[in-house]
Parts: C-alpha cells; structure tokens; sequence
C-alpha cells in the first residue's frame, strides 16, 4: 500500500465538473494500493496518516498532527502509483490492486480515518477526477506499508 500525502490548505476533487469532495486545511491522501496487500497494511497505514506530524508547532518544527490543528483528510485512489516504467516508456500497472479488490480496501481506509474522529472526505472510486489543490510548504510524504 503506498500513500502520497500532501500537507495542503485547501483541496477539492471533481468528476465531470461536479465537485464530489473538499476540504481546508489538512492532507491530500493519493492512495495505491498493491495487489499483494492485506487488510492488516489497511490499519497500519490508517494508524500512520492520524499520527503524522507535519504541522509545524510555534517553534516552527514539523511536530503537529491532523487533530492538533483542526485538519481534515481528502482520500483520492490512484492505481497509477504502482505503474511501472522500468524497460518501458508506457507504464505497466500489473503491480496495482484489481478494482474488486482495491475498492473495499479504499473504502476501509476511509472507514476507520473517520472513526478515528477525522473529518474525511473522498473522491470517487474508478473515475476521471480533476484534482484542485494548494500544496502547503511545499510539503509531500510517501509512506509505504
């Protein structure tokens, strides 16, 4: 499972021109997840977005997470991370969770950042979405479970 998180202070995703999920201040979470992946790499990686602390503190250290400063969560999935270009100028995404089995782990994801308090919001699974966003910092992690 990987996750491409981004420290932004605003996002929004929309499909077709319709906007399906926004958000302030928080993390755009681009999620891919592994056709080798378990639903034990699920919680791990919930654990690890609600305890990441990329906020800066009033030292000016990265030591703040989600709930310390009121932030909210935009999960977008996005097979295309585990698109392989080794050899290949076409990627090759053979590596990526078929959609049957991507979907309930995406959905669960979702499940239990909500439960951990957050206020989360999604795209929409297995559709084109516009991404509309600004990257605060510029800050970006990759977490890999």
């Amino acid at each position: 499972m990987r996750a491409v998180i981004q420290r932004v202070s605003r996002a929004k995703v929309s499909v077709g021109g319709e906007k399906v999920g926004e958000i302030k201040k928080g993390f755009l979470v681009l999620l891919g997840i592994h056709r080798d992946d378990d639903e034990a790499k699920i919680s791990k990686l919930a654990d690890k977005i609600e305890k990441l602390r990329i906020f800066e503190d009033k030292e000016g250290k990265m030591n703040l997470a989600l709930k310390d400063v009121s932030g909210e969560i935009l999960v977008v999935s996005q097979f295309t991370l585990y698109g392989d270009t080794e050899g290949n100028n076409r990627p090759s995404f053979i590596e990526a969770a078929r959609p049957e089995k991507a979907l309930p782990f995406y959905e669960k994801l979702v499940r239990l950042l909500a439960e951990k308090g957050l206020k989360v919001e999604t795209g929409r699974f297995g559709s084109h979405m516009e991404l509309d966003f600004i990257n605060d910092g510029p800050t970006t992690i990759i977490i890999e479970v």
